[in-house]
């Protein structure tokens, strides 16, 4: 079997399991036609009816209590001073006539009558102690007996008394105030005022026409407004729908404009960064199928390859053999290491990453780890200056397994992405609360507009060097934990610098 042989077979298997994934996650085209629009139509509109019939509703309650109050308040204030108009005449005249008696009351009255000057606005009338109508300043109804309410309660209590009643005869609508004219302490008779209400209640109604106008231009005011208020909101809100709904699709980095600067405005920019990080983490996944898939490869296909020659025996040279079996150890050596970073980071995303804390000698794990690199390094062509600090630090809380990790992935990154500058410089050093180490190489560096993105998972950026891209986020993780912290930048007169801070003393 060939190296190309061993090599197109992950290609194969890559591409059918991706074809089985997108037959599981991705509904039917028939499916998506059938259930997106049926959707559309049952939710198309809810909102805006209900916020216009909500809108509507409190306002028309509003206004009907509005014109309502009005309108009571209107009538009684009209039905008071018409009241209080004829109660203060019918009092006035009934004291005129306190000191008659029944016989001089009779001509008195008629007296009254004829020289009553309010004859287009009320009636006056003079009743017997018997309730029968002496003289009226408006119609000749001597001797009738208008039996009104009012005439009956000045009567019976001999006092003043107002009524508001129906005429039976006329149908028309009065009010009629009765004062009783008392001597030596009899009823000698009743001075009666009355008025029609006529003009009050056609007043009022006027009034409540008036207000009922009003009130429908203010619901039509309201209606306008809350028509376009809301489509300040449906509109908005059914373009992030629409947005929303071809993310789904798979239409991943779509955006949508801005137009106002509210909580919607807000929405959409939120949207518009979901629908900018989805994209890129469906790129990135990809990038990172694509290159584990190559990673893997590669040394499955060495593998594969000097197993089948050996197996076979096409080598007899002792020196071949040896270098062959070296291949071999050498990269399944490799796949441990990929499998294992892979199971590292599988366990930081599901919450199973633990530290076994105990106090760690920094100074003295660092300065192993760069005595393992350094005749790594020499035998590549490198050199790794470890520059040691005269601080002593005390014993920091850690797990020595995770650090040394650390040390390992940072001092990789700087063989396979600096190596060309032929040197690497290592040093620790002390602040207040931190202990401080850095690994600089004198490579290329980063591009600047990566360097934001070099611990994210899966990013490999712009680089050709094989590996998975989540080794600096495995690290920048197990830092993390540590309560330190992991910085990549570029360092002056070329290179990358990574600065790595963990704290002197970490609290339990």
């Amino acid at each position: 079997m060939t190296g190309q042989e061993v090599g197109a077979v992950p290609e194969e298997n890559k591409k059918r399991h991706t074809k089985k994934r997108d037959r599981l996650e991705k509904p039917k085209p028939e499916q998506m036609a059938e259930t997106e629009p049926v959707k559309k139509r049952r939710y198309s509109g809810v909102l805006r009816r209900r916020w216009m019939t909500n809108t509507l509703l409190a306002t028309f309650a509003i206004v009907a209590v509005a014109v309502l109050v009005f309108s009571m308040s209107m009538r009684n204030y009209y039905v008071s001073t018409v009241q209080a108009t004829l109660e203060s005449r019918a009092q006035t005249v009934a004291g005129m006539f306190q000191d008659y008696t029944e016989s001089t009351y009779r001509s008195a009255a008629r007296q009254f009558v004829n020289q009553f000057e309010e004859k287009n606005t009320m009636e006056v009338q003079f009743l017997t102690p018997g309730g029968r109508v002496l003289m009226s300043s408006l119609l000749n109804i001597s001797g009738s007996s208008p039996g009104s309410p009012d005439i009956e309660g000045a009567l019976a209590s001999r006092e003043l008394t107002t009524r508001s009643y129906q005429d039976a005869s006329t149908g028309d609508h009065l009010m009629a105030s009765s004062a009783p004219v008392i001597y030596n302490g009899n009823v000698v008779g009743l001075v009666r005022m009355v008025t029609s209400m006529r003009l009050i209640d056609r007043q009022v109604i006027n009034l409540v026409l008036l207000a009922s106008c009003v009130g429908l231009g203010i619901m039509v005011i309201m209606s306008l407004y809350a028509s376009s208020f809301i489509r300040t909101i449906v509109d908005p809100v059914s373009r992030v729908t629409e947005t929303a709904r071809r993310i789904a699709a798979g239409s991943y980095g779509v955006q949508m404009e801005r137009t106002s600067d509210d909580e919607i405005g807000e929405l959409i920019d939120t949207i518009n960064d979901m629908s900018v990080k989805i994209d890129q983490a469906e790129r990135t996944q990809s990038e990172f199928i694509s290159s584990v898939s190559h990673e893997l490869r590669t040394p499955l296909t060495a593998i594969s390859g000097w197993a089948e020659t050996l197996y076979n025996g096409e080598i007899d040279n002792a020196e071949d053999m040896k270098k062959g079996l070296g291949i071999v150890v050498s990269e399944a050596k490799r796949l441990t290491n990929m499998v294992e970073e892979l199971l590292e980071f599988s366990r930081i995303e599901t919450g199973r990453f633990n530290l076994s804390v105990e106090p760690v000698d920094i100074k003295a794990e660092l300065e192993d780890a760069a005595y393992t690199y350094r005749e790594f390094f020499r035998r590549k062509g490198l050199e790794l200056r470890y520059t040691e600090c005269e601080e002593e630090f005390a014993p920091i809380d850690g797990d020595p397994e995770r650090l040394r990790q650390v040390f390992c992935n940072l001092l990789d990154n700087a063989d396979k992405h600096g190596g060309a500058g032929g040197v690497v410089d290592l040093s620790i050093s002390g602040e207040p609360e931190y202990v401080v180490i850095r690994i600089r190489d004198y490579g290329p560096g980063v591009p600047e507009e990566e360097l934001p993105f070099v611990k994210y998972k899966f990013y490999k950026g712009s680089s050709k060097v094989r590996g998975s891209g989540i080794g600096l986020a495995v690290c920048d993780e197990i830092v993390a934990c540590h309560g330190g912290s992991l910085d990549i930048g570029n360092a002056e007169g070329g290179g990358c610098v990574v600065t790595l801070r963990l704290p002197k003393k970490i609290s339990s």
